[in-house]
């Protein structure tokens, strides 16, 4: 394959996401004047982000420089890698790239956030070649845990910008989950300039174990289970979500599906054919009671996406159609991310208390959509890149691939690791570190996008471990005394059956500051306010050696 005629002046990679943290992937790629963006990813939120939905990366830099993005390339069909196209879209219009899958699945997050502007999309295969006037760009299917994943390749005139995707190497795969092993090859042979590669497993030793593995122990459980099946896992898992299909219909059970946008990602499948199973085997949730245990399976995830949040719904008994019961085999089919490790250990907890069977993943046999650190340097001995930059992973993993590509002949020069907002830079004939753009997360609670940051969670934070305690006073300001109060309201601080004494000071000690301040003739209510906040942090404190939110409320008439 000819090298593009134009030689490239600058071409620099920045990570806006995906780089130090595992999730909300987002990777720019400029290549002289032209931007191109490789996926637009979410993040499920870490425990401290209280009440946030989850997080997407912070698009500063591509809304400044929104004239120059030419392309947004998508490598599959994951929340971490499609959840925040929409909100990108909102900002940025261009054309998105990606396989029929994907393309599809990202289509149904822009129904509900449609974007402000008419958005291209363009189909590509592994046979597709795109061109631009600086750069063209050719695809390769790789393996995953969703079927037509793809990496993807910038031809410049230094060599290729290749970028895995993520993936693994199975040689059980089949069909959309193969991988197209001469294409990689191919890639090395012409010349590779930086390669950007998956490094979620790369302190896991060894090869991923293969899918046919999974399978074989879910036959295993659906041939032993006795009562209903209950199958938690992500609602773009589709291999597993197949896998279960297939054990539903060898062991002759109907099959619901629970949570909206598993409900989404199977409507897709089903329409698209990368699902196959018989319409008739699937039930809605409200009819499972309709038939015995021993006949259902039901397949659960949360409304965007995440493997426990519909678990923890039905334990909590706060969904409408399903309760656990003592006779359930639950099986949790997913691997924690980093963070989520208490939280499904609480889970599995509440399961067993309810009597129910839990099953989860083994530490002996453990199957990832990720490739180990053989499959790693499988990659990088395909491709013998002239640089690397390893993704997709927190720093430690990316520290271990970078060891990983020592071990097949590179050099530390050769080896950037970058954070989020650095950029690499190719300029002159040397590859440095030339700086950072900004960069960060963006918290998405509600319908609020970004409106919830650091001084929003702090606070959140404060009123979950102390409480708040609300004073409100009423100043008469002609006879310049209080008219009524102090009331004092108390929530998540003390029982306030239980404190009458500390609430009675609080209130003289109110009234004292307010009446000080109203005698000289002073009405300033910031600093009133402030005096009631300070006397108030240094009772409460010296008398519960807590610090609740402290909330004055002046009015006057």
């Amino acid at each position: 394959m000819a090298k593009t005629i134009t030689k490239n002046e600058v071409i620099r990679v920045i990570p806006l996401g995906g780089v130090c943290e595992v999730g909300k992937a987002m990777y720019v790629i400029e290549i002289d004047e032209e931007i191109f963006v490789v996926d637009s990813g979410l993040m499920f939120p870490e425990d401290e982000m209280l009440g946030i939905d989850y997080v997407i990366p912070d698009i500063s830099y591509l809304v400044e420089n929104k004239s120059r993005v030419k392309g947004i390339f998508l490598t599959h069909g994951h929340e971490d890698a499609i959840g925040s196209v929409a909100y990108l879209l909102q900002k940025v219009n261009a054309p998105v790239y990606g396989s029929k899958l994907t393309i599809a699945l990202a289509k149904e997050h822009l129904k509900e956030l449609p974007a402000p502007y008419q958005i291209k999309f363009f189909e590509v295969t592994s046979k597709s070649r795109m061109n631009f006037q600086t750069t063209y760009v050719t695809f390769f299917h790789t393996t995953h845990s969703i079927p037509d994943s793809l990496g993807i390749a910038f031809h410049t005139s230094e060599g290729a910008i290749v970028h895995t995707g993520e993936f693994k190497f199975d040689q059980s795969a089949k069909g959309k989950y193969k991988p197209d092993l001469a294409k990689m090859a191919n890639l090395g042979e012409e010349g590779v300039f930086i390669l950007m590669s998956d490094s979620t497993e790369a302190e896991r030793p060894g090869y991923t174990i293969p899918e046919n593995v999974v399978q074989e122990k879910l036959a295993k459980t659906f041939h032993n289970a006795e009562g209903r099946i209950l199958v938690a896992l992500y609602a773009s898992n589709f291999i597993r979500i197949q896998q279960v299909f297939d054990q539903a219909t060898d062991a002759d059970r109907k099959i619901a599906v629970i949570g909206k946008s598993l409900e989404h990602a199977f409507e897709v499948g089903m329409r698209l054919g990368y699902l196959s199973v018989d319409p008739d085997r699937i039930i809605p949730a409200n009819k499972m009671n309709d038939y015995a245990d021993e006949e259902i399976v039901a397949i659960i995830t949360g409304n965007q996406g995440e493997p426990l949040e519909g678990l923890e719904k039905i334990i909590r008994k706060h969904h409408r159609d399903i309760r656990i019961k003592n006779t359930d085999t639950v099986l949790i089919t997913f691997t924690p991310s980093p963070g989520m490790e208490v939280q499904i250990a609480d889970t599995m907890n509440s399961l067993a208390k309810a009597g129910a069977k839990v099953l989860s993943a083994d530490k002996k046999v453990h199957v990832s959509g990720h490739g180990s650190q053989e499959d790693l340097k499988l990659m990088l001995n395909l491709m013998r890149p002239k640089y690397f930059i390893p993704i997709q992973g927190d720093y430690r993993m990316l520290i271990a691939h970078s060891k990983l590509a020592q071990q097949t002949g590179m050099s530390k020069a050769q080896i950037f690791i970058a954070d989020k907002g650095d950029i690499v830079e190719y300029k002159g004939g040397k590859m440095r570190m030339s700086g950072r753009v900004t960069a960060g997360n963006v918290l998405i609670d509600g319908i609020g996008v970004g409106d919830v940051g650091n001084i929003v969670l702090r606070d959140r934070k404060l009123l979950s471990q102390d409480g708040i305690f609300i004073v409100v006073v009423t100043i008469n300001r002609k006879e310049k005394k209080v008219a009524s109060g102090p009331e004092i309201l108390s929530r998540g601080f003390v029982y306030v059956r239980e404190s009458e004494e500390l609430l009675s000071e609080s209130s003289e000690l109110v009234r004292a500051v307010v009446e000080s301040y109203v005698n000289k003739g002073s009405y300033e209510w910031t600093s009133i306010k402030q005096e009631i906040r300070d006397t108030l942090n240094s009772y409460l404190f010296q008398k519960t050696k807590r610090r609740p939110m402290i909330i004055p409320i002046i009015m006057e008439y």
